[in-house]
């Protein structure tokens, strides 16, 4: 945002869930990334912008997802920036994004450790546990050794997140499948799971559709192939006790399924590019800035539209 090229004007608000936003208002995760979405277009619609370059990375990328489907005429460009699976996090195991189980065991918000819930609740700023936000940041989310110059104030944002059941890391139901687990109905990990998906077949007949630029970065420990969040990773590794195996429960394969997924958006008629950072985790933007920018402005640069607001 903070070194867009002249005449761009970004706009990032704070998603329900999160921050200043209204507390009252919750993450219906039935509805997938549908909240998240409407809410986005209802900012667009508040400040007169008809259309738009949009952006999303991690979670903002699952809302882009579903913003693509339900609003392709209000936006220039798309950016996807790691974003989740377009179907969604964890519990899939194929191409077509196929659950393990029916009942999508292994997805939504019991997967989160409850030590990390608790810390985050109690304002831990500190390196005394794996297991503390800060810790996650500086092991998993970043490529080490990297810190970001701005890390406290990105540590204070983690810290704002909108805590309990209807928030994060929301609701959960017991499985009798393995990690016996299944999603609940409020907030964003649940919104997340793939039970509550988007129909890929409505992205591709999408119109109009929007050209998408897919930026990941080399070493992103968290949405990759072998996830360091999915269950199955852990427990293939032997971390996680009763694992049923490959053939059941593999790593959900989030790269492949949404290079997939863009490839039959490109036979449909759509347009992505993708581009992998090396040496860079799941900030590519803060981890490698110069060749980040050099992509993103390049691609915006490229559809100026009627609008250069981002």
């Amino acid at each position: 945002m903070l070194d867009l090229p002249a005449g761009y004007r970004a706009i990032a608000p704070d998603q329900r869930g999160y921050g200043d936003a209204d507390p009252v208002k919750k993450i219906d995760a039935k509805r997938g990334l549908g909240d998240l979405a409407d809410d986005a277009v209802a900012l667009l619609d508040h400040l007169g912008i008809e259309r738009a370059h949009i952006v999303g990375h991690s979670l903002g990328g699952a809302v882009v997802w579903q913003l693509l489907i339900n609003y392709p005429a209000r936006f220039l460009t798309a950016t996807l920036i790691t974003p989740s699976s377009p179907y969604g996090f964890s519990g899939t195991k194929d191409m077509a994004g196929t659950p393990c189980f029916t009942d999508f065991a292994g997805s939504g918000s019991g997967l989160m450790n409850s030590e990390s819930v608790e810390r985050l609740a109690n304002g831990d700023r500190s390196l005394d546990s794996p297991f503390s936000p800060r810790s996650i940041s500086h092991t998993l989310v970043f490529k080490p050794p990297f810190i970001p110059k701005r890390d406290e104030e990105l540590l204070s944002a983690t810290l704002a997140t909108h805590l309990g059941d209807q928030d994060y890391s929301g609701d959960s139901i017991q499985s009798g499948n393995w990690p016996y687990v299944s999603p609940g109905q409020w907030g964003p990990l649940n919104a997340l799971s793939p039970k509550y998906a988007p129909d890929m077949r409505r992205l591709y007949a999408a119109n109009p559709k929007t050209d998408i630029l897919w930026i990941h970065g080399s070493h992103d420990l968290i949405i990759s192939n072998n996830s360091a969040f999915d269950p199955a990773t852990v427990g293939a590794q032997g971390l996680l006790p009763g694992w049923p195996g490959m053939e059941i429960y593999p790593p959900q394969p989030m790269l492949d399924q949404t290079r997939t997924v863009l490839e039959k958006y490109t036979e449909a008629g759509g347009a992505y590019r993708e581009v992998v950072l090396q040496d860079a985790g799941h900030f590519p933007y803060l981890e490698q800035p110069r060749a980040f920018n050099e992509i993103f402005h390049r691609h915006i640069r490229e559809h100026l539209g009627a609008s250069h607001r981002i």
